[in-house]
């Protein structure tokens, strides 16, 4: 389920998520008006980003809160920059290290935001602040929850009471290279997670072999992926590495549509 701010206000028109279909028509409803000139973006992950382009791409002012030091942490500080520098070019005004504080709203409808350094104005706020696992009912259930509340699994996607099965946004995955469970909240892990969980209720047999923690997406017509451990998780796991940053070309360089390509590789 999403995560939304606990603020006054929060139910105010012009206050957006981005997490059904629904959602998303009654945006595209709403700037089809014409009346909205100055969005915000609140959240630096993998919906901030899209949803701060689009905006850009639809004419509006574009500005864009993350309460980390770059855009996109689940990247190494380093390489987040190069995706913050990506925005900025493309116009967006990133507020780095701000936190969200209050929205201030008249009439039932957003006028902008404050956040504990600035106030800003704004005619729609966007939140993509992330989701948390929606697990009320497994817990009032007795069923056992692991990594940040999600549902603890076997390999076959079985949770601690027998018969009873979970997958997806709520489900914890084992992270094959710190040998731990982790929660990743991605629409692959989740097909993957699905298949396995119905095969077995269908009386078959899988198990779903784990995750690396592998996420690709386009900013701004800059490729970004990642895959593996970043520092701050090798960090809290206590594992030294070693770190090399590689920049190069996609294709020889006499070949057309060759680009830059900059890679951090990080080995223990």
């Amino acid at each position: 389920m999403p995560v939304c701010p606990d603020f006054p206000g929060a139910d105010a028109s012009g206050i957006c998520g981005v997490n059904t279909l629904q959602s998303g028509v009654e945006l595209h409803r709403l700037l089809d008006t014409g009346t909205v000139r100055k969005g915000v973006v609140v959240g630096g992950g993998y919906i901030g980003l899209e949803m701060a382009e689009a905006l850009v791409r639809r004419g509006l002012e574009v500005s864009l809160i993350t309460h980390s030091p770059e855009v996109m942490n689940t990247l190494d500080a380093d390489m987040g920059r190069l995706v913050s520098q990506a925005l900025r070019d493309l116009g967006v005004t990133l507020y780095l290290e701000e936190t969200l504080t209050d929205f201030v709203t008249k009439k039932g409808k957003v006028t902008g935001v404050k956040t504990d350094k600035r106030s800003l104005p704004a005619d729609l706020v966007i939140l993509g602040l992330g989701v948390r696992p929606n697990t009320g009912l497994a817990a009032a259930a007795g069923i056992p929850l692991g990594e940040k509340g999600s549902i603890r699994v076997n390999g076959r996607m079985e949770t601690g009471i027998a018969g009873i099965w979970a997958a997806g946004d709520c489900a914890e995955s084992f992270h094959l290279i710190s040998c731990r469970p982790m929660y990743i909240a991605l629409g692959t892990v989740a097909n993957r997670q699905g298949r396995v969980a119905g095969i077995n209720l269908g009386g078959g047999y899988a198990t779903f072999p784990g995750v690396v923690g592998t996420a690709v997406t386009k900013i701004c017509q800059v490729e970004v992926a990642r895959t593996g451990l970043q520092e701050k998780e090798l960090r809290a796991l206590g594992i030294e590495w070693v770190s090399a940053v590689i920049k190069s070309r996609t294709k020889a360089g006499y070949y057309p549509g060759a680009g830059e390509i900059t890679v951090k590789v990080l080995a223990e």
